[in-house]
């Protein structure tokens, strides 16, 4: 244990126990709120996590993950640093939200494919909301009309593909992993990109039936952690909110909101959202404030994920040596340029404009969130995930998609170059 965790233990001992003695004061609310966290994991996480856990693990065991990396490594280089493998993370990640992007990343960097550096930078713009979440829950549930899901989609992704440019000067260049060049491979880029998934195959040489056993296992464990931890903070939240530590907190986010333009009664929305997203986006949502300062608090509890999203990347990043403090700043920043993307876009993207109002008689929307599985005997809570599911995978294939065909273009202008 390193000297600046040992200087930490009485603080964090100190918590526990006052947490510890709370609940113990307030045993049936603590019982409630836990409950509130397993209903939460079991019907809306453990659905939407677990099969993207698993065709990570079997796609990264097929080599479909080093094909993707090879064939983008020309476009995730110059744009963010870090290798074309990148692009399969930012895919599955902006599908399916956080953490996803750091337990990719974790696996990546185990099997030796990313740098410490590259990691950090990989994390920091990779964490971001679904859109299921997104969309349903938030624009829909939260808010009361999908046409707000427009500009908060646009100022969420869009400043986290801002803050990946800026991270891009995070490390030094040194510490980079070598491309995947035509020393290694010879041949165009999809004669690579297939050497390169076939040599990671027999690399890996595990059969079908063991790699299906130890994705699930491997993914099984790593949702139960997931669950543990919202558990963990939901019943933490109850007890500050007995305790009154959440009313301490109230009183200087209301003098920073108010010092900042922003309504002070908002301040619940924030200070819900430090700790948990989803609890600072209903508030927000609640709020009897004007809509743009309503979708300001979402747009930051969104971009900065709540302490329960961080303790999830800490635990999925344990067994790397990637820090949490580039991962931190990130997160501010992404909040930061997120707000003031929303303000920029406002003017195009409001709710009452003809971009918003097209977006919400869209048929795509009425098929992928309101439409199929109305008959299927499952909880409310997971027919809302399993109405949306098909959007998330249609968001991945669409991204790798788009992303391919960037990778695909710029090799094609480069032999062009090179041929005149």
């Amino acid at each position: 244990m390193g000297i600046h965790a040992l200087k930490r233990l009485p603080w964090t001992a100190g918590f526990a126990v006052f947490a510890a003695v709370i609940l113990l004061i307030y045993p049936a609310q603590g019982l409630e709120a836990a409950a509130k966290g397993v209903a939460i994991w079991w019907d809306v996480l453990f659905p939407a996590l677990f099969p993207f856990f698993l065709l990570s693990e079997m796609l990264l065991g097929f080599g479909v993950v080093h094909f993707i990396g090879t064939l983008l490594d020309p476009l995730m280089r110059p744009l963010f640093r870090i290798p074309g493998i990148g692009g399969f993370v930012m895919a599955m990640s902006f599908a399916s939200g956080y953490p996803i992007g750091a337990k990719l990343t974790a696996q990546l960097w185990e099997e030796g494919l990313i740098s410490r550096d590259e990691g950090e930078r990989l994390v920091a713009f990779t964490t971001s909301s679904d859109p299921i979440f997104l969309i349903g829950a938030v624009s829909v549930g939260f808010f009361g009309d999908v046409r707000v899901a427009l500009i908060l989609a646009a100022a969420h992704y869009g400043s986290a593909l801002l803050l990946g440019l800026i991270m891009r000067f995070h490390g030094k260049p040194e510490n980079d992993t070598p491309p995947l060049t035509a020393a290694k491979f010879k041949g165009t880029a999809l004669r690579r990109s297939f050497a390169a998934m076939h040599k990671a195959r027999l690399r890996d040489g595990r059969p079908l039936g063991q790699m299906l056993r130890q994705a699930i296992g491997s993914s099984l464990q790593l949702v139960f952690v997931v669950g543990a931890l919202v558990v963990f903070f939901a019943t933490l939240m109850k007890s500050m909110e007995l305790s009154g530590v959440l009313t301490l907190l109230d009183r200087p986010i209301q003098w920073l909101l108010t010092a900042a333009g922003v309504p002070h009664s908002l301040s619940t929305s924030f200070v819900n959202g430090i700790f948990e997203v989803t609890l600072g986006a209903k508030e927000a949502g609640l709020a009897s404030v004007p809509l743009l300062n309503k979708l300001t608090a979402a747009v930051f509890v969104l971009s900065w994920g709540g302490l329960s999203v961080h303790a999830q990347i800490v635990s999925l990043l344990h067994k790397t040596n990637m820090r949490y403090a580039p991962f931190l700043v990130a997160r501010l920043l992404h909040c930061v340029m997120a707000i003031v993307l929303l303000f920029i876009l406002w003017p195009i993207l409001a709710p009452a404009s003809k971009v918003a109002n097209a977006f919400h008689d869209s048929a795509f929307i009425e098929t992928f969130l309101y439409r199929g599985a109305q008959n299927l005997p499952i909880s409310p809570a997971a027919l809302e995930w399993s109405r949306g599911f098909p959007l998330s995978l249609l968001m991945a294939g669409g991204i790798l998609a788009v992303l391919l065909l960037c990778g695909i273009l710029q090799w094609f202008s480069k032999k062009l170059y090179n041929d005149l």
